[in-house]
């Protein structure tokens, strides 16, 4: 079944708009650790609505709250969106053409790009991109502002446990790939030079260093 002119089954706006909401709790939980940390208002305001892309923006204010430079916090977050680099490539056609393409681009998340490129036709994939794109610019920073409020009449955020819906989330979302070899290989390899250089470096820069772990597979596949 579709609604009006919008060419999407109700099954894929219901999905959308679940996913939405999934990015508010998490925008809460963001929010509220900022305030918590420290930071003044404006700087998740900011990078709500500037960066729009939420594991960028819990590394960020982790790595300054933890003592490390908003330059390596900055470099660490370019890291992590540089998948952004394929995904822009898969959606070339969704994005829109001249002005609205900037807008088309600065939407571009994990969860647009999933509806997006998994609907059947064009007219659906565009639906879907921009209307996941669009709700999630539209919740995101509403929710960072509610839980940045929170967090300043909460003495202790970890008490209620927001701070730990955003690492549940990442490990729901990675441990199916674990099962691969190809994948758990490099994890572990990364996750283990990040311990090891944690109490040599400043904070912020294991997570750099963890990077390497992805030479370990290059490595096993020359050996062969």
């Amino acid at each position: 079944m579709r609604l009006g002119a919008i060419p999407l089954d109700r099954g894929v706006l219901k999905a959308i708009f679940l996913v939405c909401l999934a990015d508010g709790i998490v925008g809460l939980s963001y929010g509220s650790l900022a305030a918590a940390d420290g930071f003044p208002l404006w700087v998740p305001i900011a990078l709500s609505t500037l960066v729009l892309a939420g594991a960028s923006e819990f590394l960020f204010i982790g790595i300054v709250a933890g003592g490390g430079s908003p330059l390596t916090a900055a470099a660490a977050g370019l890291l992590v969106n540089a998948r952004h680099l394929p995904f822009g490539i898969a959606v070339k056609d969704l994005v829109g053409q001249g002005s609205r393409s900037l807008l088309g681009c600065h939407i571009m998340n994990d969860e647009s790009v999933v509806f997006g490129i998994s609907q059947p036709k064009l007219a659906q994939r565009r639906a879907a991109y921009w209307i996941c794109g669009l709700g999630i610019f539209a919740i995101w920073p509403l929710t960072v502002i509610g839980g940045a409020l929170i967090g300043r009449f909460i003495p202790d955020v970890a008490a209620i446990g927001l701070d730990a819906v955003f690492p549940a989330i990442l490990i729901a979302l990675i441990f199916p790939a674990l099962r691969q070899r190809r994948t758990r290989i490099p994890a572990a390899c990364g996750a283990v030079l990040s311990v090891i250089a944690t109490p040599f470096v400043p904070a912020g820069m294991p997570v750099l260093f963890s990077l390497l772990g992805l030479l370990s597979w290059r490595e096993r596949k020359n050996a062969k």
